[in-house]
């Protein structure tokens, strides 16, 4: 099956079996535990919806088959993923991530995993080979954002995951893809041992589930996350599962959207005289051009752009617009738009904002997929009102 009929059908097939309704759409199974006859055989090994759950199992299954992987398992949020991830770690092991990540990530590193001995470095992986100079026997795994978060900066995965197993073989080769999506780009195919999604995002699509994923074809990465699971207990509710799954089946026709009017959009805020530098990867501006064209099959609807001016003239841009919603999070189908120096990435401290180009100037935007005229002019109407 080709990537859309996946998204719609499987984990997702109606119950023709005997006993089974047919449903097309697969049932929300709000039960928190599955009566049994006999003491040591659950009903379809279902026992306790943290363990285990109808609904979730269908939502893992559809996960990995967007990635063409072997297992998948859903979590409670973006950070409930990442941080079950780290759980792989021990005390004395070293990570290596890049310099530009979601502030929420560099958080949990920084103030939660560290202290249980994790050691974090960050460089710039969109340089690969700065990476042969910090890894060591230490280093047991390779944290990428790829594009990062708020700068789209690119890793190069294939040239990271081969550089990390010739020189230590036990590191494990994470990526964040949830700016890609699984639609225009599959790391594992390129040689990751994990994918993870912030669900809620462009999987979900609708900015109305929280929920995260990590996908690998690794099986024993699989049955330690497995464990981490159900012991650790960050699940999605039923009902948030159900909500993915949803929108997982228009996964590609959004996408193809995001993209279209995301393109239309950077090339029309490059024009502009109130507009400094925009960045996004399928401008031939973005310093790795070449690089999206060979590991993406396309680009989703993040755009981040810096004003002429500072922050007040930020501000009065963000607050007069009338379509885009001031807000935090992306991948919805409505647009949005944020200011990562006071928003996303506040928790940074200044001096590292400025060492990684968030400026006050930066404005990071997640294109939806209205009329793309319609965005232009809101835009339009909203720089107009700043005077340089």
């Amino acid at each position: 099956m080709q990537f859309a009929t996946r998204a719609i059908h499987i984990g997702q097939e109606p119950n023709l079996k005997e006993g089974g309704s047919g449903d097309v759409v697969v049932p929300i199974h709000m039960a928190t535990t599955f009566a049994r006859k006999e003491v040591e055989s659950p009903p379809q090994g279902y026992e306790y919806s943290r363990t285990g759950n109808p609904t979730r199992h269908a939502l893992e299954l559809a996960l990995s088959s967007l990635e063409n992987a072997a297992y998948g398992l859903a979590f409670a949020s973006g950070l409930a993923a990442i941080d079950s991830v780290m759980k792989l770690l021990r005390h004395g092991d070293g990570v290596i991530a890049c310099d530009d990540l979601y502030g929420g990530t560099r958080r949990l590193f920084e103030m939660i995993s560290k202290n249980f001995g994790v050691s974090f470095s960050y460089a710039d992986l969109s340089m690969p080979e700065t990476l042969s100079n910090l890894i060591s026997r230490r280093t047991k795994m390779i944290w990428i954002e790829t594009p990062t978060n708020p700068l789209l900066k690119l890793c190069d995965i294939r040239k990271i995951a081969a550089c990390a197993k010739a020189q230590n073989p036990d590191a494990l080769v994470v990526v964040d893809n949830t700016f890609a999506s699984p639609y225009f780009q599959k790391p594992l195919s390129l040689g990751a041992d994990i994918s993870l999604h912030n669900s809620t995002k462009y999987l979900g699509g609708h900015s109305d589930a929280v929920g995260g994923a990590v996908i690998t074809n690794r099986g024993e990465v699989y049955q330690q996350l497995k464990f981490i699971q159900n012991a650790a207990g960050a699940v999605p509710s039923p009902f948030d599962c159900w909500l993915t799954l949803r929108g997982i089946k228009t996964l590609a026709l959004r996408m193809e959207k995001h993209g279209k009017n995301a393109r239309e959009i950077a090339q029309w805020l490059e024009r502009h005289p109130h507009v400094a530098r925009v960045v996004y990867p399928e401008l031939q501006s973005h310093p790795q051009y070449e690089l999206a064209k060979k590991q993406m099959t396309g680009f989703s609807g993040i755009i981040s752009f810096d004003l002429k001016g500072g922050l007040d003239d930020a501000k009065q841009f963000l607050s007069s617009l009338r379509i885009f919603s001031l807000a935090e999070s992306l991948g919805g189908v409505e647009s949005l738009i944020e200011h990562p120096a006071r928003m996303t990435h506040a928790s940074l401290t200044t001096a590292l904002r400025t060492q990684l180009g968030i400026s006050d100037a930066l404005i990071r935007m997640s294109v939806g997929i209205e009329d793309v005229e319609d965005l232009i002019r809101d835009l339009k109407q909203a720089l107009d009102t700043i005077k340089l």
